[in-house]
């Protein structure tokens, strides 16, 4: 037990670490060595690449290097639908540009030998059990399954959250896009407005297009783009219709203001859903905690009364 206790808080504080590097990462963007020289340069110092590469943090320097050498050597064996589909899913989830999908790959092949390793040397340290008996080995091979395939599960978790997220910003984003465009503001000025106005997922889905827009990239492209990224069924809905309305010529206003009222309808449809499941998901915990409790509470005095009684001999 200690040694689990023990191998637990290492998996903890190695997620934590991961994340938090991954979290920094994100945020400071850009290149870190260009970061470097530019501020070298603005001090007025001489410096050498070699001191500068060196004054970067270990995770930078060493560790994702590393682990992007490994992916680029595991590329060689994977297929090249599952390079496609990986970086289909990074996209979904609003990972960093920086996490390649060679680097999510290696990340899970080193993760799930790191847990396996972890549990092969607490298994050598036991005074009890053996790493060669049937149990340990098929704990440590449970154990390296559950690591490989733990950062699939948290890309699908930020998946679906992000994705909730959108949806849940679609009917008011698609209102302000409606009354900015009734207004007289053509397409994009209105999402500029919505950027403006919101910072969230879709607001930063819509930035995106925007600027792929200044960059010369056709707005039905970027658009398309926008909802292979974000992957909405509703989502591809709207897209469709702004594209159907640009090249028919249709008024963007009235397509605008029906995208708008079905969005408000399905997401009416989605609450009463979620009520309709609300009664089955609260039986599990009504029959494996209340009805138990309860049955104690009102059963227990007879049986003590009836046990002390002598009945039952």
């Amino acid at each position: 037990m200690i040694w689990a206790g023990i191998l637990l808080l290492v998996v903890i504080i190695g997620l934590a670490v991961a994340l938090v590097v991954i979290g920094l990462r994100e945020q400071e963007g850009g290149d870190p060595l260009s970061k470097r020289l530019a501020e070298y340069a603005s001090r007025g110092e001489v410096v050498s690449l070699e001191e500068i590469e060196l004054s970067q943090p270990f995770m930078e320097r060493v560790v994702y290097p590393a682990a992007k050498r490994f992916g680029d050597l595991a590329q060689r064996f994977t297929p090249q639908n599952a390079i496609v589909e990986t970086r289909r899913k990074l996209d979904q989830a609003g990972a960093p540009r920086w996490l390649e999908p060679t680097v999510f790959l290696s990340s899970r092949i080193i993760f799930g030998l790191g847990l396996g390793a972890l549990m092969i040397f607490a298994f050598s340290l036991s005074p009890t059990a053996s790493v060669f008996s049937l149990t340990s080995l098929l704990l440590i091979g449970g154990v390296t399954l559950a690591g490989f395939f733990l950062p699939n599960l948290l890309l699908e978790r930020n998946i679906r959250r992000r994705q909730r997220q959108v949806l849940h910003a679609m009917p008011d984003a698609l209102d302000l896009l409606t009354i900015c465009v009734e207004a007289g503001l053509g397409f994009d000025a209105a999402m500029k407005k919505v950027t403006e106005k919101w910072d969230n997922e879709l607001s930063a889905a819509f930035v995106r297009v925007l600027q792929e827009i200044q960059l010369g990239k056709l707005r039905r492209e970027a658009m398309r783009d926008m909802s292979d990224r974000l992957g909405v069924p509703e989502m591809d809905s709207f897209v469709a219709a702004v594209i159907q309305s640009e090249q028919l010529g249709v008024s963007m206003a009235r397509v605008l203001r029906v995208q708008s009222d079905a969005m408000r309808i399905k997401r009416r449809q989605r609450a009463e859903e979620n009520a309709q499941r609300a009664p089955i998901k609260m039986l599990i915990p009504m029959v494996l905690l209340i009805f138990p409790t309860i049955v104690l509470i009102l059963l227990g005095p007879a049986v003590l009364k009836i046990m002390s009684s002598g009945a039952f001999f």
